[in-house]
């Protein structure tokens, strides 16, 4: 078997991007692009994720959890805690596979119903009206943010279906039409999570920009709705184009991300080492 200078996870979901993965790959010492096993698994648990972008400062929509479909909230207590509509989500999926947006109270039964057949944590989250900015973040000590795109989806969301069943689901504009202010202030939030999150090597930043005011979202708020830590990466993905728009080709990002793959290996290497000489490694009393 030829010997493996890194690997490239080309994974989504559960046991693909939630840290399992990189877990094993560690125990292996082999290089791999994308976030470690803390990063992995904080971004893919939506709870987990916002709870800490919030006690960062980072701005999140407001949420409620739900650990078990019989504690969750009646439809009228949580539209009065969040307003209508409601998006229900799987705490630890990707895609928006069983997301819902629900207006009504059996729908919203529903969506429970839903969500809980994937995960065992949901979440209940207000729902930003705005625009749909992406933007793509690249490194490891020191991340750098593309410029932003836009996803404008011709559905109620960027569903499930919007995204991969239509292809005329969404329309992506890149770059966003946005001042100089706002995308500064949105690749500022972009490395910011990115960095809370103890993300490294590469990610995509989803954000809202609130058109009019949510509660306690003022219009004009820019809104970390979640990252995903192993984006598409074909030629027509939004993170690959991301970086071209903002001067990285295909090829060289690609480049990039093996050689901040393997700066990460050799720099965990090295703690390790360090460790193990002061004797850090040794097992019992």
């Amino acid at each position: 078997m030829p010997e493996l200078d890194v690997i490239f996870p080309v994974l989504h979901g559960p046991f693909g991007e939630d840290g399992t993965v990189q877990g094993l790959l560690r125990l292996a010492h082999l290089p791999f692009v994308g976030p470690g096993v803390l990063g992995s698994a904080v971004c893919m648990d939506k709870d987990v994720a916002k709870r800490l972008l919030r006690d960062a400062g980072v701005p999140v929509a407001p949420f409620i959890t739900v650990l078990s479909r019989h504690e969750a909230p009646s439809w009228e207590e949580a539209v009065a805690a969040l307003d209508a509509p409601i998006f229900v989500k799987p705490a630890n999926m990707g895609s928006s596979v069983g997301v819902s947006k629900v207006e009504t109270d059996p729908d919203y039964r529903r969506a429970l119903d839903e969500a809980f057949s994937f995960d065992t944590k949901v979440l209940l989250e207000r729902t930003i009206r705005g625009r749909e900015i992406e933007l793509s973040v690249l490194g490891n000590e020191t991340p750098e943010a593309s410029v932003p795109g836009e996803i404008a989806p011709t559905h109620a969301f960027y569903s499930y279906e919007a995204k991969y069943l239509d292809h005329d689901g969404a329309d992506l504009i890149i770059p966003a039409d946005l001042d100089a202010e706002t995308t500064a202030r949105a690749r500022e939030i972009a490395v910011r999570a990115f960095r809370v999150l103890c993300c490294e090597g590469m990610a995509r930043v989803d954000l809202f920009l609130a058109t009019e005011a949510c509660g306690p979202i003022p219009a004009g708020s820019v809104v970390v709705n979640e990252i995903n830590t192993l984006p598409g990466f074909t030629r027509i993905s939004m993170y690959p184009k991301l970086w071209e728009a903002s001067g990285v080709s295909y090829p060289e990002l690609i480049d990039r991300l093996l050689r901040l793959a393997i700066e990460r290996a050799e720099r965990d290497e090295r703690l390790a080492s360090a460790i193990d000489l002061q004797g850090g490694g040794e097992v019992g009393a």
